[in-house]
């Protein structure tokens, strides 16, 4: 596979950086010698900088459940410079049974060039800048002499997979001054008889559909809007989600409807609704729906809210209006609008996981205005529920699901936990914020802290889980990944806008997501625990989640207590 140009970009730059810390291998003999490299197995929860020297010896030995990922990362390393570097994996067998054919890649680098502010005392630290993440699915690569290069590991085990252990062969071949070479070394997949089913955990990635962000998607070329090509990319994306137990959607009626006006009366074509919800039903993505906001901002962060009315103007650019709820074009269409909604989404059987945005993120400053238009709302579509990622809760009671950021669920746990008890729904979600120690998938993290979002699901029975940003794309994300939001003041972290990649018409994970889609499995486990034994299951969660912002972030103890819950579940 011939790499793209803007991967050659991040990892020649990434080369150039690196070059000092690799001259203390110029003076290694002349011809290739096995013991100039380096073919070790480090644990995939362990972020390999490119620049790194010094690894521990590991068995590569992953412990799993079945229906879920055997996840296993190699690195290579050495003083010569490796031309065509390839990797080969048998599939793994008991000698009767045999594993799904793994699935190979290579942990690419990418820049972050704003570290992230208020930091929690583990953040990793790269002198390059450069730090892993995606995962290229390119069939070969090169290697500069000194520079660590991870090789990840991914098989599925099937849920019907016969329980035991099993062996495979990892091998890589490449060239070494004009010489070849081949190296091999053997892992192991331990499935315990216990079955991960569906995911019970409502987990939402807000993610872009707009013809610009899927035009990398599509090699750089132009998409037209709502047209054949454009709606296959949507479907790789539900693809690569329900690949990684997403299971709620954001699909915005608002938005993707066209609307007409004649007679004084709106009505409203659900056509490219529709197609975009059958695609992620037929993925299985969708066990909800988020329906998109209708409202947003007047003005600066603290301003009050407004709705968004269709002007009936054939200019995409004024196909909005802005207006607050008291103004009577506002009332009149969403009268209309919400009516023919309900009337639609009853009639395709999507009333049932259907609910409603009405503005992202109130605050203290403007709750009010966020009131008075989801009081309208619900007078007249009182049984759609209404969810939010809210900064505060004083929203008189209208939410039927609220979503605090992290640090706000802590600071008012008491509140979000009562309506989780009371019939109500209270997720959590992150962002940029918050930082510190709290747990987040900024790039500069260690993974066990990602990771650990889902374990804070279960220990605290919180019950959804929301992110922003799955594939925010606002340029090259393989140059870049801090963004600047010019609208709110904000300097995105590193990781914050995305958490998959555009490769050549494919969807690239990354190690991050990697270790969301496996919390989401651990804590299927833990639920599954708690069924079975609630005292080993909790103490599971307390062992390794201290609180809302303190965790056991060893990586060998989480290896121990999760080969654990295996053995409880197995009992």
């Amino acid at each position: 596979m011939k790499k793209s140009s803007h991967k050659r970009s991040a990892l020649n730059s990434l080369a150039v950086i690196l070059a000092v810390a690799s001259l203390a291998f110029q003076g290694c003999k002349p011809g290739f010698d096995k013991d100039n490299l380096m073919f070790t197995y480090v644990d995939p929860l362990e972020k390999v900088l490119a620049e790194a020297s010094y690894f521990t010896e590991k068995e590569a030995v992953s412990d799993v459940a079945r229906g879920e990922y055997a996840t296993l990362q190699f690195v290579v390393r050495s003083s010569y410079s490796i031309k065509n570097l390839r990797v080969t994996v048998t599939r793994a067998t008991n000698g009767t049974n045999s594993l799904p054919q793994a699935k190979t890649g290579f942990v690419g680098y990418v820049r972050v060039g704003r570290t992230i502010w208020d930091y929690s005392r583990d953040r990793i630290v790269s002198a390059s800048g450069y730090y892993p993440d995606p995962v290229l699915e390119e069939e070969a690569i090169d290697v500069q002499f000194g520079n660590a290069r991870p090789i990840w590991i991914s098989i599925p085990v099937p849920a019907d997979a016969a329980s035991g252990s099993y062996t495979g062969t990892v091998t890589i071949t490449g060239t070494c001054n004009k010489k070849n070479f081949s190296v091999s070394r053997d892992y192991t997949v331990n499935v315990y008889p216990v079955t991960v089913g569906t995911t019970s955990l409502w987990v939402t990635n807000w993610f872009a559909m707009d013809t610009a962000r899927l035009r990398l998607l599509n090699s750089g070329r132009p998409v037209g809007q709502y047209s054949a090509e454009h709606f296959e990319l949507i479907r790789k994306l539900a693809s690569k989600m329900a690949e990684y137990r997403q299971n709620v959607a954001i699909i915005s009626p608002l938005e993707l409807s066209a609307f007409s006006f004649e007679n004084g009366k709106w009505k409203t074509d659900f056509a490219n609704f529709d197609k975009v919800v059958d695609i992620f039903i037929s993925e299985g993505v969708i066990g909800r729906i988020e329906g998109g906001h209708i409202g947003g901002r007047a003005g600066d962060w603290n301003s009050q809210f407004v709705v968004m009315v269709p002007n009936n103007s054939d200019a995409p650019a004024n196909r909005f209006d802005r207006l607050p709820i008291t103004d009577q074009r506002a009332r009149d269409f969403y009268q209309q609008f919400l009516t023919q909604l309900k009337d639609h989404l009853k009639e395709k059987g999507w009333d049932k996981f259907y609910m409603q945005h009405i503005a992202d993120e109130p605050t203290e400053q403007n709750f009010g205005s966020y009131i008075q238009i989801a009081r309208f709302v619900k007078s007249i579509v009182p049984d759609i529920p209404l969810i939010e990622a809210c900064h505060s809760k004083n929203l008189g009671g209208i939410l039927d699901i609220w979503v605090p950021q992290l640090d706000f669920m802590n600071a008012d746990f008491e509140f979000y936990d009562k309506q989780n008890k009371s019939g109500k729904e209270a997720w959590f979600y992150t962002c940029l914020s918050p930082k510190g120690e709290y747990a987040n998938r900024f790039i500069e993290l260690p993974l066990l802290k990602t990771r650990f979002i889902h374990w804070l699901n279960f220990k605290y029975n919180i019950p959804g889980y929301l992110h922003w940003g799955l594939n925010y794309w606002n340029r090259n994300p393989f140059e870049e990944q801090t963004s600047i939001q010019y609208e709110g003041g904000n300097i995105l972290p590193g990781g914050d806008s995305w958490i998959i990649y555009p490769g050549n018409g494919k969807i690239l994970s990354s190690i991050r997501f990697d270790a969301m889609r496996d919390g989401i499995a651990d804590y299927e486990l833990l639920k599954m625990l708690e069924k079975k034994s609630p005292e080993k299951a909790r103490y599971l969660a307390d062992i390794i989640i201290y609180s809302f912002d303190r965790y056991d972030n060893n990586i060998d103890e989480f290896r121990k207590n999760r080969r654990k819950l295996l053995e409880y579940l197995s009992e």
